[in-house]
């Protein structure tokens, strides 16, 4: 007979439904992940050069852009707000749910930005963009690339990540922040940084990683708080 609070195999209720609830969670980011993949490739077969064609003159313009949101920049700066908030911990012995909140979000944006540029375009290896517009091949160099290669852009992945924190902790910020998304995205795509299909892979793996981030976040601030 099933001990009374718990499932039928003697396991509490709260674990039953977080099981549930983190397999559910997983199954929906699956089919995120293919449909992401499904869009990214049909737009790498027939969007990208075109559209960075188009855009080549813009980029020129947007270029003076690349110093002030380099990612170098991007990074000093997150790590520099990590380094206060770890700094106020210990001098005042706690920091606000704000405070924590922050914290993940750069950690987890540079941590994602980190993973991104040492495998996953090395692993992918697709040619810069400036490069496929002087003649190379707009295609995948399995585990020929580099940190200079394309693809996926390591500025959305950084700002996605980021944002995913924010996200998944507070709902209200989904909007404003899918708005600032929306506008980097069309920053790269017009000052000709990136491909379309960068972008779109880009955004969908920083802000999956945002999300696990700020789910882990979760679980720590509603420890504390009980």
């Amino acid at each position: 007979m099933p001990v009374p609070g718990t499932g039928g195999q003697g396991i509490p209720i709260n674990e039953v439904l977080l099981l549930k609830r983190l397999t559910a969670a997983l199954g929906y980011w699956l089919l995120s992940l293919l449909a992401c993949a499904a869009i990214v490739s049909l737009l790498f077969m027939r969007l990208d050069v075109p559209l960075a064609v188009r855009f080549w003159p813009f980029g020129r313009i947007l270029k003076p852009l690349d110093g002030a949101f380099g990612a170098a920049i991007i990074l000093s700066g997150e790590s520099v707000v990590v380094l206060a908030i770890v700094g106020a911990r210990l001098v005042r012995g706690h920091v606000s749910a704000f405070g924590e909140t922050l914290a993940a979000a750069c950690l987890a944006s540079i941590c994602a930005y980190g993973v991104n540029d040492h495998v996953l375009k090395v692993f992918f290896g697709v040619p810069s963009l400036p490069s496929v517009l002087q003649g190379a091949r707009h295609g995948f160099n399995l585990w020929l690339g580099s940190e200079g290669s394309s693809f996926p852009s390591g500025h959305m992945v950084l700002a996605g990540a980021f944002a995913g924190v924010f996200m998944r902790v507070d709902k209200v910020s989904i909007k404003p922040l899918a708005a600032l998304l929306l506008l980097a995205a069309g920053l790269l795509l017009i000052g000709d940084w990136h491909f379309l299909s960068d972008i779109v892979a880009g955004t969908f793996l920083g802000i999956s990683a945002g999300l696990l981030a700020g789910e882990g976040l979760l679980a720590h601030l509603n420890a504390a708080r009980s």
